[in-house]
């Protein structure tokens, strides 16, 4: 789907087509609508497909008046997936004339952005607004792995008294996530670094002040997903424990039960054999019987007690 912008006193309006000086929101694009936005600003169809590569790392490629920058964006994927989180990569274009982006999915980056979360968007600041979207990735992240950490205390409450695997295995999703995050920002870490060495498009001081915050964010997101998947790791090995300590003491209550309850069937069972036995034909042998069946439970069940068993 192919959408146009143009910003009007900092905010953003959708067109029906293209201008110069627009910005072109390319979400899950066809052949079709690619060949469209190349026909329209001039850029090569091959660099508008890079980004829809799901396995693109994050870099930049400048040729002549055009540049494409690759960056990796949290996506969630929802709690039915394998994962619950998961790196897109987005794609920003360049040249003289408009700002196009590309995502093989609707990106929440640009959502945010065009939302009105990022404040005096101007489509005809084309660098300016690379490094708003920069900057909103980056906080993007950090957004995601404060829902991650809910979700691993919601998880942590359950598995104080779980005997099941379920819990475990989310966190262990959980943590598959983060290591993806962690993967997508050290490489837009390296990409936007190498943007701020070499310089690769024209920034004024606002720009360059601008960018500098977007490197201390993405650092902040980087120690946030370090700290919560060390965390995670901790918590999987010792909730494992838990786990199989729950299932040991529903083991020992489960033992200790088959033991009292087999008291009183040994001596009824004795008792109830086809062969004679003293006072077998005396009336008050049956509440002796009991009362020695029940003694021997109520001892034994002290005896658990003392050694712990309950």
């Amino acid at each position: 789907m192919l959408t146009y912008y143009r910003s009007i006193g900092g905010k953003l309006t959708t067109l029906n087509h293209y201008t110069d000086g627009c910005w072109i929101d390319a979400q899950a694009p066809s052949s079709e609508e690619l060949a469209r936005v190349a026909r329209e600003t001039g850029f090569d169809l091959d660099y508008l497909s890079y980004p829809l590569d799901p396995d693109e790392r994050s870099r930049f490629e400048r040729d002549e008046n055009q540049l494409v920058i690759i960056m990796q964006t949290s996506y969630r994927l929802g709690e039915d997936s394998d994962i619950p989180y998961d790196t897109v990569p987005l794609g920003i274009l360049h040249n003289d004339h408009c700002l196009v982006t590309v995502c093989s999915m609707p990106n929440p980056v640009v959502r945010d952005v065009v939302s009105g979360m990022v404040r005096q968007v101007s489509t005809a600041k084309r660098n300016r607004l690379t490094l708003q979207l920069f900057l909103r990735n980056a906080q993007r992240f950090l957004i995601d792995v404060r829902h991650i950490n809910k979700q691993v205390d919601r998880v942590e409450d359950k598995l104080e008294n779980s005997t099941r695997n379920e819990e475990l295995l989310e966190l262990l999703k959980l943590e598959k996530s983060l290591v993806y995050f962690m993967t997508g920002l050290r490489a837009n870490e390296a990409m936007m670094e190498r943007v701020k060495r070499d310089r690769i498009f024209e920034m004024y001081e606002e720009d360059q002040d601008l960018l500098d915050d977007v490197l201390i964010e993405n650092l902040q997101a980087i120690e946030m997903v370090g700290i919560a998947s060390n965390i995670l790791t901790s918590m999987a090995g010792t909730f494992a424990s838990i786990i199989s300590n729950n299932v040991n003491q529903v083991m020992k209550v489960l033992t200790t039960t088959t033991i009292l309850v087999a008291i009183p069937t040994l001596i009824s069972g004795i008792f109830g054999m086809n062969v004679p036995l003293p006072f077998q034909d005396r009336w008050w042998m049956t509440l002796v019987v009991m009362g020695l069946a029940v003694s021997l439970s109520i001892v034994a069940l002290r005896v658990f007690k003392n050694l712990g068993a309950l």
